[in-house]
C-alpha cells in the first residue's frame, strides 16, 4: 500500500507525536540521555502549547508506563470534581445542560501526572522537559491548518470570552496558516514553575519537583485560579488543587493471539476498546478482506456492543461497581456477538445484558452532524533501555475561559459526565468524569513492544482497533497501517455534552470504494461520507520494537501535523 512518509525506524530509540516540534522536543532529551519518562513528558508538555486549542497545559494527561523490566503502570491523570459543586445543580439550576464556562471546571491534573511521572521514573527536572514547552509559547510557532481550522470554526467561543479572543483571535480575527502564533503569558506561568524548580535546587531533584508542583498547585498559579474560580461562579477551590494527587494505578489488561493489550481502567475508555477487540476475535475475523463490506460491518457492530457496555456500566471506579470482569467474560463476548447479524446493521445501540437498570439510550440527536471534540493530542516514546510510554494529554480552549494572565485554561473536562447523577457517568463531587483519552500499549507476542494511541473523543478505541488489525492481522507495515483509510460509527451517545446520539450512523474516509458503500448502506448502516483524509478519523501514533532485528519503527498519522523521529 502506497503511503505518504515511510515507516521511520532506528536501533536507538524512537518517539512519535501529535505536533512534529513535541516530536523534536522528546527526541532532544532522548539525545541529551534522558530516558522515555523524561522524553514524553517533554512532548506532552509541549501539546499543550502546540495544540492550543486541543489541548491545555492544565487539562488532563493519561500515561501508561512500560519499564525495561516489564513493569506496567498507569498515571491516571484526570482530575475530580470540586468537592463544593452543589449534587443536583445541572438538573435544578441550568435546565439539565451543563453550560460552557467554569461550570465544567474539574481539578487539572496534567502538571501533576508528568510530575509524578518524572519522579517515580524519569531522571531530568521539570525545567528540563518544559523548556521546550516555554519556548515554543514565548517565541511562537507557525500556525498550521488544523489549527487555523479549528479556532476559525470555532471563533464564536473564543469571543466568549475577552481574554481567550485577545489570545486566540490575535489582530481581532482568527490567525492564518504560517502566521506566529505566541502565548507569552503561558510563557510566564511555564517560566514561573521552572524557577520555584531553580530556587529550590540546592535541596536536590525531588525538592525541585515538588517546588514546581507547589507553584501550580499551592502557590501563585493556584491563588489566580482559585480567585478566578470564585469571580467567575465556578466551584474549584485552593483546597481542591492542593490535596490533588494523580492515582497511580495497576492496568487493564488482556491476552489477543498471544499478544497483551494494555490499557487504563475503566476511568476511561480504554475497556472499551479491549472489549471490542475480544468480540471480534469471538466473531471471527479470518477470510474476511481488509476494508471489505463483511469486515467494516462486522467492525462496526462489535464496536456497537462495547460502547453499549461502556454507557450502561463504565464510570469511575471509585464511585462505581463495574462489572469489569464479566464485560470481558467469554460468556458475555459470545452473547453480544450472538446478537450480531451479518446481514443487518443494529439500528442503535444494543440492549443492556448485564444486570438490571435503565435499557435506552438518550433520544436521537436532532444535529446533522456529530460535534467534533474540545480536545486532545498523543506521544509515544520507546529510549534505548526499553522502557516506553503512551500518554494521551487533552482538554480544549473555545469552551471556557481562560484564567487572565496565566495562559492557562482549567480542564474543562466535567463535559464529559453526564448531568444526572444516577448515570454511571453522571457526576458528583469528588467524582472524576469518564475520560475518552485512552493510550494504549501493546506487549507483542515477539517480545517486543508498542505504545500506540491517538486523539478523536468516541473514535479514538475506534481508530487504535483498526491500526492494530491493520498491523497484526493484515500484517502491515506502521505507516501503512495508520495511513490506511478508516470508518467511525456513531450509535451511541457520545461522551462529550450534549451527549448526541446518531442511531445507525456510519461515517467512512472517501478512499473506501463505492461499492463498498453501497453494500454497507443495504445493510441497512447510515452512510456519512468523510473526505478522502480527515482529522476527525483520529490521529494514530504508534512506535514498535522489533527484537530479531534490533530495530524501532515509528509511525505518525497524516491527518494531523504528526511526526516521528528515530535513530
Amino acid at each position: 500500500m502506497p503511503t505518504t512518509r515511510p515507516t521511520i525506524s532506528g536501533t536507538r530509540h524512537a518517539v512519535s507525536a501529535g505536533h512534529y516540534l513535541a516530536a523534536a522536543a522528546g527526541f532532544s532529551v532522548l539525545e541529551g540521555g534522558g530516558n522515555a519518562v523524561d522524553a514524553a513528558a517533554a512532548a506532552g508538555i509541549a501539546l499543550g502549547v502546540l495544540h492550543p486549542d486541543i489541548v491545555s497545559v492544565a487539562g488532563v494527561a493519561p500515561i501508561i508506563i512500560r519499564l525495561a523490566d516489564g513493569t506496567v503502570e498507569t498515571i491516571a491523570g484526570l482530575g475530580p470534581w470540586p468537592r463544593s459543586i452543589p449534587r443536583d445543580l445541572f438538573r435544578e439550576r441550568h435546565g439539565g445542560r451543563m453550560p460552557p464556562g467554569v461550570l465544567r471546571s474539574v481539578v487539572p491534573a496534567a502538571p501533576d501526572a508528568w510530575i509524578t511521572a518524572l519522579r517515580r521514573h524519569g531522571t531530568m527536572g521539570f525545567g528540563d522537559v518544559a523548556q521546550f514547552a516555554m519556548r515554543f509559547a514565548e517565541e511562537g510557532f507557525a500556525v498550521y491548518d488544523v489549527l487555523a481550522r479549528n479556532i476559525a470554526k470555532n471563533e464564536a467561543g473564543y469571543r466568549r470570552w475577552d481574554y481567550n479572543a485577545a489570545i486566540f483571535l490575535p489582530g481581532g480575527k482568527p490567525p492564518a496558516v504560517g502566521q506566529r502564533f505566541v502565548q507569552s503569558d503561558l510563557a510566564r506561568s511555564l517560566r514561573h514553575m521552572i524557577e520555584q524548580e531553580r530556587a529550590a535546587a540546592s535541596r536536590g531533584r525531588e525538592a525541585g519537583l515538588q517546588a514546581a508542583h507547589d507553584a501550580f498547585y499551592r502557590g501563585d498559579i493556584a491563588r489566580e485560579i482559585a480567585a478566578f474560580q470564585a469571580r467567575e461562579g465556578g466551584y474549584l477551590t485552593m483546597d481542591d488543587l492542593a490535596a490533588y494527587r494523580s492515582p497511580v494505578l495497576p492496568a487493564l489488561s488482556v491476552e489477543w493471539r498471544g499478544h497483551r493489550l494494555v490499557t487504563c481502567g475503566p476511568w476511561c475508555q480504554g475497556p472499551t476498546l479491549a472489549e471490542a477487540l475480544l468480540l471480534l476475535e469471538k466473531a471471527g475475523l479470518d477470510g474476511l478482506a481488509h476494508n471489505s463490506p463483511d469486515y467494516l460491518h462486522l467492525i462496526v457492530e462489535c464496536l456497537k456492543g462495547a460502547f453499549a457496555d461502556r454507557e450502561y456500566h463504565v464510570g469511575d471506579p471509585d464511585f462505581v461497581e463495574v462489572p469489569m470482569a464479566e464485560m470481558l467474560s467469554p460468556a458475555h463476548l459470545a452473547r453480544r456477538v450472538a446478537a450480531i447479524d451479518p446481514a443487518r446493521a443494529h439500528p442503535g445501540m444494543p440492549a443492556r445484558l448485564i444486570g438490571a437498570g435503565a435499557g435506552f439510550p438518550d433520544a436521537p440527536s436532532r444535529e446533522k452532524e456529530p460535534p467534533v471534540e474540545a480536545g486532545t493530542s498523543y506521544v509515544c516514546v520507546v529510549d534505548r533501555w526499553g522502557n516506553a510510554v503512551s500518554a494521551t494529554p487533552s482538554d480544549g480552549s473555545w469552551t471556557g475561559p481562560l484564567v487572565p494572565g496565566t495562559g492557562l485554561m482549567v480542564s474543562g473536562r466535567g463535559s464529559q459526565n453526564r448531568v444526572d447523577p444516577a448515570h454511571p457517568a453522571g457526576y458528583a463531587p469528588g467524582k472524576r468524569p469518564r475520560l475518552t483519552p485512552m493510550p494504549a500499549l501493546m506487549e507483542l507476542a515477539d517480545g517486543g513492544v508498542m505504545p500506540f494511541g491517538t486523539p478523536g473523543n468516541d473514535v479514538q478505541p475506534q481508530a487504535m482497533l483498526q491500526v492494530l488489525l491493520n498491523l497484526l492481522h493484515f500484517g502491515m507495515s506502521p505507516q501503512e497501517a495508520v495511513e490506511a483509510p478508516r470508518v467511525a460509527t456513531y450509535a451511541f451517545p457520545a461522551s462529550s455534552a450534549p451527549h448526541d446520539y446518531f442511531p445507525g450512523r456510519l461515517s467512512l474516509e472517501g478512499r473506501i470504494p463505492e461499492a463498498v458503500r453501497q453494500d454497507l448502506a443495504a445493510r441497512g448502516h447510515l452512510i456519512a461520507d468523510w473526505p478522502d483524509w480527515t482529522e476527525v478519523a483520529g490521529c494514530v501514533e504508534l512506535v514498535r520494537t522489533d527484537p530479531a532485528s534490533g530495530l524501532i519503527s515509528a509511525a505518525a498519522d497524516p491527518r494531523r501535523p504528526a511526526y516521528a523521529i528515530a535513530i
